[in-house]
């Protein structure tokens, strides 16, 4: 699986422990979606972004924002002028899962264009 057929995939609910990705699983999505890190608890995945100004800094958030709301998930954020910091997790299975991969890659296809 690769950055684009991860984006173009959509989330589906996932609760549980069994939905959480095991470590291998982690490190082989991770090189699918380049500059995002997994945090150092290892529950979460990370990528600052970098814009010219506020606007475009609101901008990216609102495009993040009604994708996350399509696809029923949400990442945490912190955003000031001129950056924006995403992270991804599945709190319903206590780390990771698919999903996070799915929106990261899906976050990056939307700078992509």
């Amino acid at each position: 699986m690769n950055a684009n057929d991860l984006a173009s995939r959509h989330c589906q609910p996932r609760k549980g422990t069994e939905h959480a990705l095991d470590t291998a699983q982690v490190a082989e999505l991770l090189q699918q979606v380049p500059g995002w890190q997994l945090r150092h608890d290892g529950k979460a995945i990370v990528k600052d972004f970098r814009f010219a100004d506020f606007h475009h800094t609101l901008g990216f958030i609102n495009a993040v924002g009604f994708m996350a709301n399509q696809e029923d998930h949400h990442p945490d954020l912190e955003a000031g002028y001129g950056h924006c910091q995403l992270l991804w997790s599945t709190h319903d299975v206590g780390g990771l899962s698919l999903n996070d991969f799915i929106c990261a890659a899906r976050v990056d296809a939307l700078l992509a264009r």
